[in-house]
């Protein structure tokens, strides 16, 4: 996307997270959704996103993190802020409604997935978030 250089959509990255037991993620770059996966570690998604973040550049990084699960959000959010070394953007958003009745209870963590997509599309209080070595 990057090499193509698409002046039409803005340059901005957002990640949509669906804390929970299963982590759902969906990652959204020049407007067009690029992955779309859920973790079952809170370590192993952090380190996920780290990758992302760091990968691809972007004028703007945003993370939406659905409130349905503050403990798990907060708990991302901490490792994130420990971990990377870049200043980013971050919303909590409402997560009501997000995820959809699916046959078969939970594929594969196909509803975990779709509510993080749902949570990407949704705005919330946005606030910046400077990494640790830079704030001290």
């Amino acid at each position: 996307m990057q090499k193509l250089n698409l002046d039409f959509e803005e340059e901005i990255l957002i990640l949509g997270v669906d804390p929970g037991q299963r982590i759902g993620l969906s990652v959204f770059y020049y407007g067009q959704e690029i992955e779309r996966s859920f973790h079952l570690s809170i370590e192993d998604f952090v380190f996920h996103i780290i990758q992302i973040l760091g990968g691809l550049r972007a004028k703007q990084k945003i993370i939406k993190i659905g409130n349905g699960n503050m403990v798990i959000a907060k708990k991302i959010v901490s490792m994130l802020n420990l971990t990377f070394c870049s200043s980013f953007e971050l919303e909590f958003v409402d997560e009501r409604k997000t995820s959809l009745k699916i046959k078969n209870f939970n594929q594969r963590g196909k509803r975990d997935m779709l509510s993080a997509k749902y949570i990407s599309q949704r705005d919330g209080f946005r606030h910046s978030i400077l990494p640790l070595s830079l704030t001290g």
